[in-house]
């Protein structure tokens, strides 16, 4: 069993980076699905929310959101989520809190905040990695 890449139309297409943005594993009982750490990014690789933490976690989501579509999942399907956040702005917790209550109200994931230097560009502030998902087979 191999592992089948995505590319949702929506956000970027990583695959020139060397990277999928989607990807989904076989099993004997359904798919797992990946999904890269997503970031502030449409699907033209400008930055939303420039100097916003919470407007990025937003887009984050949003993304991360198209990405599950792309293979039948949703955001209610993930377990837990890592966010990668800059360094300088982990003060602004109120503005994390407000975009993730607003994306998932009353049935969060888990969540584990995770103090970075950096991230890939230095317009990013915080980077949203889901834990896989599980696609049970039909039938």
């Amino acid at each position: 069993m191999s592992r089948s890449v995505h590319v949702p139309v929506g956000i970027f297409d990583s695959l020139r980076y060397g990277f999928a943005q989607v990807a989904t594993v076989p099993t004997p009982f359904g798919d797992v699905v990946y999904v890269s750490g997503q970031v502030a990014w449409d699907a033209d690789q400008n930055v939303v929310g420039t100097g916003d933490i919470g407007r990025q976690l937003s887009k984050s989501l949003e993304n991360l959101s198209v990405a599950l579509a792309s293979v039948g999942a949703k955001l209610d399907q993930v377990g837990a989520l890592r966010l990668y956040i800059k360094q300088s702005h982990l003060h602004e917790g109120k503005a994390i809190s407000g975009a993730l209550k607003a994306a998932f109200g009353d049935n969060p994931p888990c969540t584990t905040w995770i103090g970075v230097p950096s991230l890939a560009k230095d317009e990013f502030l915080i980077e949203v990695e889901p834990s896989a998902v599980f696609l049970a087979r039909n039938g």
